[in-house]
């Protein structure tokens, strides 16, 4: 369920109350946001006080504040720093360089790997209190805080104004890091990424004096702070400072009527949730299914393609879970939008050789779904409620994981989809949480030009996560063992990693990936910002010199200073 706080409450509510306090809660929806960066003053924070909030190793809250989704991260910092204020976050890291203290930023806390919670971090700043979504009559833009979870933020925009912003699926990631990497998800092909749409960020940074301060860029051409909103736009959460909020506005969007400055999603949506049972599969089927889908993609990409409203999550599953699976979401407005998905699934059955049945136990990342067997047609964001809080991984507390990406250009190879083939059906490992899940892609994404972000993948008709998660540290070694494997064969002819090519276009930033920076597992020439960023990287290391000279921000794959 959606985490619905005082503050997410005070910016939609409309009422007496709301409206007493929400005008000092909430600048910029009852009237000017210019006080913004100085001091919000939310009134739903008042029973916090006007103190940074910090929690030091001991307390009981300590804890929960110490991991995130991945399990095999737990920190032990000496301290966790809560801010409500873009002040709380300036005087945070002032401290933090005054002290030579190493800081992290924890947003939602769905990072993969160890860049916020690792051994040789002392401070976590925390950011989830600063949550807040809201109109900035100022700006005409939507401003989003940047602890602000991703089912907030539409539950927030669609009430209040129609609009949306295509991001991700599941409710729970922070709009912080996800927006910083990108952003996708179910409405990316009709509307672009996330990025696409953000008009400013605040950030806090730290001079080659140490001094931090709060910056506003935003994408005006005469900006003298362009370079770091570009450097946000895509290039990744950890890099130049700290996010505190986004504002976003779609760009040639004009006047001052929110409704208009967005996108609107669909009114209503068409979902299925199908399975495919192992039992059933043959090899030549598989070929034939995972073959279907990426030239269908290739067929199906265009932004005026009827298909543009479509996205589907095909979860190639190993054997062990009992059933292939597939989540789709069609914009029900689109004429003969039922037929347009029957015939996609039709075809999909068709080429596996079975047809669909209703959900076993586990399909992916989808718990038993069995209502959605058969397409059903719902109101937008009661469908992207229920899909977002209808995942055991994101629920469950226990889970660690292991995750790969790639980007593809064309469909899968005769060698890929053998690749594939092999590992989810190995003997010597049996998990029915590992699988590879490939999402559609392509639209209005590959409209956009490949250096106006950091987001270099504008040719690309799929994107791949790699994963598999498992309860037991005991079993940590053989499931990482399993997906390097995997990997690796999928790319064998290209160092074991997903080189730009004709096929391939490297690897998404936000399923961070420690392994391609290693040159055990990383035999090309390719190293691993060029997968990430392409030509780009270059670019994001001049705005790196000039945001964070002294290197305060900085994990294992952060861009690096120039040489």
């Amino acid at each position: 369920m959606s985490k619905v706080s005082r503050r997410g409450f005070l910016a939609r509510t409309g009422g007496a109350a709301g409206a007493a306090v929400g005008a000092a809660a909430v600048p910029g929806l009852l009237g000017s946001a210019t006080a913004v960066a100085a001091d919000k003053g939310a009134a739903g924070r008042l029973s916090l006080g006007t103190d940074l909030v910090t929690v030091e190793r001991g307390e009981a809250r300590y804890g929960d504040l110490v991991t995130g989704f991945n399990q095999r991260w737990v920190g032990k910092p000496d301290a966790v720093r809560l801010p409500t204020t873009t002040e709380h976050v300036v005087k945070a890291v002032q401290e933090a360089v005054d002290g030579k203290k190493t800081l992290t930023v924890r947003g939602g806390g769905h990072g993969f790997e160890d860049f916020v919670f690792r051994p040789d971090v002392e401070v976590v700043l925390d950011m989830t209190l600063m949550d807040a979504v809201y109109f900035d009559t100022d700006r005409k833009a939507f401003a989003v805080e940047a602890g602000a979870t991703l089912l907030d933020v539409y539950e927030t925009l669609y009430e209040g104004w129609g609009v949306v912003i295509p991001g991700g699926v599941c409710y729970a990631v922070g709009i912080g890091g996800h927006a910083s990497g990108g952003g996708y998800g179910m409405l990316s092909r009709k509307h672009g990424l996330v990025v696409d749409h953000l008009y400013a960020v605040e950030v806090v940074t730290v001079d080659a004096s140490g001094k931090a301060r709060a910056v506003v860029a935003t994408r005006e051409e005469n900006d003298p702070d362009r370079d770091l909103w570009w450097g946000y736009a895509g290039g990744g959460g950890g890099n130049f400072g700290v996010i505190t909020r986004y504002w976003f506005r779609s760009p040639g969007a004009t006047g001052s009527d929110p409704a208009k400055l967005l996108p609107n999603p669909p009114a209503e949506v068409l979902v299925t949730a199908a399975s495919w049972p192992w039992e059933k599969v043959t090899q030549r089927g598989f070929t034939d299914f995972v073959k279907f889908y990426g030239e269908w993609h290739e067929k199906n990409s265009g932004a005026d393609s009827p298909y543009a409203g479509l996205c589907s999550w095909l979860f190639l599953n190993h054997k062990a879970s009992g059933a292939l699976g597939m989540l789709l979401q069609m914009d029900g407005g689109v004429p003969d939008a039922e037929k347009l998905v029957d015939d996609f699934l039709n075809g999909l059955n068709k080429a596996l050789g079975v047809a669909h049945q209703e959900l076993g136990e586990q399909v992916g990342e989808l718990r038993a779904m069995p209502e959605f067997a058969s397409t059903k047609r719902l109101p937008w964001l009661k469908a992207t409620r229920y899909i977002g809080t209808s995942s055991e991984l994101q629920t469950n507390p226990t889970f660690r994981g292991e995750h790969k990406s790639a980007y593809m250009k064309k469909g899968f190879p005769d060698h890929q989809i053998a690749a594939i083939w092999k590992h989810l059906t190995r003997g010597d490992y049996a998990n029915k949480y590992g699988g590879l899940v490939a999402t559609s892609f392509g639209g209005r994404i590959n409209e956009v030009a490949p250096d106006a972000t950091p987001v270099a993948q504008r040719s690309s008709i799929l994107k791949l996560l790699y994963q598999t998660y498992w309860t037991d540290p005991a079993d940590d070694a053989k499931n990482q063992a399993w997906l390097r494997e995997f990997y690796r064969d999928m790319y064998a002819e290209t160092g074991g990693v997903p080189v730009p090519n004709a096929v391939t276009d490297g690897c998404y930033v936000n399923y961070a990936d420690s392994d391609i920076g290693d040159p055990k597992l990383n035999t090309s020439d390719v190293p691993w910002h060029r997968l990430y960023y392409k030509d780009n990287y270059a670019r994001l290391q001049k705005v790196k010199a000039k945001y964070d000279p002294k290197n305060v921000f900085r994990h294992r794959q952060s861009v690096r200073l120039p040489s």
